[in-house]
């Protein structure tokens, strides 16, 4: 491996993914190192949540790998990648509209269980003081929560599982935009303490303003990657993602 592969926390190397006949991903490839904010960046369609889903194991590559932590866990199955640490909060927020927030959160310890009950106690807690809003909530049910509540309801599920790289696919779907500005916020300093994040998503100007380095994936294939302020202050991206001409 070179010095920049060895560095790398997660790592895509050239995959390529099908659905039935139709090759929706044409040999993307990205890398993620520890502590980084990184963004892949496309409009709908471009193949950003299938590269989600494959990275997490829940979609099966016709070519390339996937290495997490230096090791190559291309064959590894989706709950064992959950369990080293590679924990995704899915596109559509996926939580169980029965339960309460609690239960909710208590959800994202299965598969990555915690050494004591003290550090079990100690990280709900501190779920909680970083979603005050979940808090207030605690008893509700999940189903009558607004969307940027059930946001942050599933965010604070994956982050329960203490993940070594949080994939966070299009958290701001959907959500008006001061909740938009909310959920952005939460994910810096999310990042700030120590949470290595790979982020999909299609609103440019706050993923861009708020990463170390960004891909713009488009059709199935990576387009442009670099730092996030230089990607920023590009004119084709601004046209192409911000509306600036």
């Amino acid at each position: 491996m070179t010095s920049s592969e060895s560095s790398a926390l997660l790592e895509v190397r050239d995959i390529v993914v099908h659905y039935d006949r139709i090759e929706a991903l044409h040999g993307v490839s990205l890398v993620v190192r520890e502590g980084e904010l990184v963004t892949l960046l496309g409009s709908n369609g471009a193949g950003k949540t299938t590269t989600m889903r494959a990275i997490s194991g829940l979609r099966p590559l016709s070519r390339g790998s996937v290495w997490f932590e230096g090791r190559d866990i291309t064959r590894m199955k989706a709950h064992k990648r959950v369990s080293e640490g590679l924990i995704q909060a899915p596109e559509g927020r996926g939580i169980f509209p029965g339960m309460t927030v609690t239960e909710n959160l208590e959800m994202g310890c299965y598969g990555r269980t915690f050494p004591s009950r003290a550090e079990h106690r100690e990280k709900l807690e501190w779920v909680f003081e970083t979603f005050p809003r979940l808090s207030e909530r605690r008893g509700q049910v999940g189903g009558t929560l607004s969307g940027g509540e059930q946001q942050m309801l599933a965010i604070g599920r994956a982050l329960m599982a203490r993940p070594r790289v949080l994939l966070l696919d299009e958290p701001s779907m959907g959500l008006a935009p001061m909740v938009i500005q909310q959920i952005f916020r939460i994910i810096s300093e999310i990042n700030s303490q120590g949470t290595t994040v790979l982020l999909v998503e299609q609103n440019a100007q706050q993923a861009l303003s708020r990463s170390d380095r960004a891909y713009i994936l488009e059709t199935g294939t990576i387009t442009r990657e670099g730092g996030a302020q230089e990607l920023l202050r590009d004119d084709s991206v601004r046209a192409a993602y911000l509306g600036v001409a």
